[in-house]
């Protein structure tokens, strides 16, 4: 399978991570290990990453960050709508809230969310559901968090408001609720099955001042350029992901892949450094994310994962989980305990 967040994101949420981590005192040495990103390529407006890059720099946040029990919130918040670019403005110039929602879920990609939303219309309100599935377990409260500050950030970008009327999480609170309810205006149920919000159904088909029929055209048309370029220029790699993600419990060759893909492994090869990126840069990025799912089951030995990921021996995965982490995977294991 191919996670719902792995897709391609401009560098704009990993920037603004950084500079948060940079002002609570992290290096950006520090929070950029294991992503492949230097300083330098922060600043350049028009650098695309990865999910599993953006990924990384959240475990890196998290691991250095975790003692503040509403990080994710303070994250959050700083998400406002020109951190979008192109799909901010269309959000700005929409006609409604209920229409900047439509447009966000259709653009979902140009967001930089790892969960997922699934709006419905209820008796009660506009449910949107927090579909959190595939995250890996030791940042999930950090990533539903962020995410649904995010959300709440942006709406009151375009209309100073409390449009929540009911909030639940599915991890269970490990400090001060207080914070929780100055953002949200509510306070939030905790150890929910689902994490989901409940928006007022009367304010969220209000005019909004700022809709621009005009704007919201342009800037959807910006949208849409920029999905069919990225798709276009990484549809290989895109290709192999899904296939080294799809064998749970295997790690085929670049040969086994080329194979299924009908390409033999010079074509493939070329197609990849067309868009940039080696077989074993991939192979090295899904290696990490499988690796936390792997970690997360309780009976799966060390030397199963290593063995299940195609290392050769288990040396060679503790090795390089240590060059991910900085740390082994045993000594992960007892910090998400």
């Amino acid at each position: 399978m191919k996670y719902a967040w792995a897709f391609e994101r401009s560098v704009h949420s990993v920037r603004l991570m950084a500079d948060f981590a940079m002002e609570s005192g992290i290096s950006y040495q520090t929070i950029l290990q294991g992503t492949g990103l230097s300083q330098q390529q922060l600043l350049d407006p028009n650098m695309v990453v990865t999910g599993h890059q953006e990924l990384q720099l959240i475990h890196n946040l998290v691991e250095q960050l975790g003692d503040r029990p509403t990080l994710g919130l303070e994250v959050g918040t700083r998400y406002h709508f020109t951190t979008f670019g192109p799909l901010g403005m269309a959000l700005m110039s929409s006609a409604s809230i209920r229409e900047a929602l439509d447009l966000a879920l259709t653009y979902f990609t140009l967001t930089f969310a790892f969960t997922r939303f699934d709006v419905s219309d209820t008796p009660q309100g506009i449910r949107i559901e927090i579909d959190e599935q595939d995250i890996p377990s030791s940042v999930r409260q950090f990533i539903i968090e962020r995410d649904a500050s995010a959300l709440i950030t942006v709406q009151r970008d375009l209309v100073q408001d409390n449009f929540c009327q009911y909030l639940a999480f599915s991890f269970q609170l490990k400090g001060d609720a207080e914070p929780y309810q100055n953002l949200f205006g509510v306070m939030p149920e905790f150890g929910v099955v689902k994490s989901f919000v409940i928006l007022d159904p009367q304010k969220v088909d209000q005019k909004l001042l700022m809709a621009n029929d005009l704007v919201l055209h342009t800037a959807e048309e910006q949208c849409r350029q920029i999905l069919e370029k990225r798709q276009s220029q990484n549809k290989f790699t895109t290709l192999v992901q899904q296939q080294l993600m799809n064998l749970r419990g295997e790690m085929p060759s670049m040969e086994i892949v080329a194979d299924r893909l009908h390409l033999n492994m010079r074509t493939l090869r070329r197609h990849l450094a067309l868009e940039g990126m080696t077989f074993i840069q991939i192979r090295e990025e899904v290696r990490q994310v499988l690796a936390e799912q792997y970690l997360a089951l309780p009976k799966a030995s060390v030397e199963q994962i290593a063995e299940w990921l195609g290392y050769a021996e288990p040396a060679s995965f503790i090795h390089a989980y240590k060059r991910w982490h900085g740390k082994t995977p045993h000594a992960m294991r007892l910090v998400q305990k």
